[in-house]
């Protein structure tokens, strides 16, 4: 008996492009949720595997494979994601960066000023939901790793992400005030 995988590619092979939508069905979202491994963002996930079927479509991508597709297509999914998450994260710290350095490189910059701004961001932390508290606190001040604090609170690793998102979501005004208090 083949392999689902094989009937598919074969399929595809002589130009059956109902084989396309057979594929499309079985993994896209075992594939957005393997994406969600390598970042936080289920839209973004949606978005890699999105742009990684229009790429083995109009490529042809399937002529190259022999076997299987499944393993060509988590591998990429992986890369794709890992690449997505760091050039947003660049773009992300790059930004904060350059807010951090308008901040440091003020003259009339002063600890009472940081103070104030440090007492505003313990008061935002405290009005956070619970769990987005308590993950963002270990996260950032107890400096515990997604799993490390998944198995603290008895949750899973993607819960600790959601939540985290959204205490960031929340705090995205201060971000620039929680790196400064890092660095200071």
């Amino acid at each position: 008996m083949k392999s689902q995988d094989l009937l598919i590619l074969e399929k595809l092979k002589v130009g059956d492009s109902s084989a396309y939508k057979e594929l499309f069905d079985l993994y896209y979202m075992p594939l957005s949720i393997y994406s969600l491994k390598y970042c936080d963002s289920f839209e973004l996930a949606e978005d890699i595997v999105q742009d990684l079927f229009i790429k083995f479509w109009d490529e042809k991508i399937y002529l190259k494979l022999d076997e299987t597709i499944s393993p060509y297509l988590f591998k990429s999914v992986k890369n794709n994601t890992l690449q997505a998450a760091k050039k947003q994260n660049k773009y992300f710290f790059e930004e904060i960066e350059d807010q951090i350095n308008v901040l440091m490189d003020e003259e009339n910059f002063d600890m009472e000023f940081l103070e104030q701004e440090k007492k505003k961001l313990y008061e935002e932390i405290e009005a956070l939901p619970l769990k987005s508290r308590e993950v963002f606190k270990a996260i950032v001040l107890e400096n515990l790793k997604y799993k490390e604090v998944a198995l603290e609170l008895g949750v899973s690793v993607n819960t600790v992400k959601t939540h985290y998102s959204r205490a960031l979501k929340q705090l995205r005004n201060s971000l620039d005030v929680i790196i400064v208090l890092l660095l200071v």
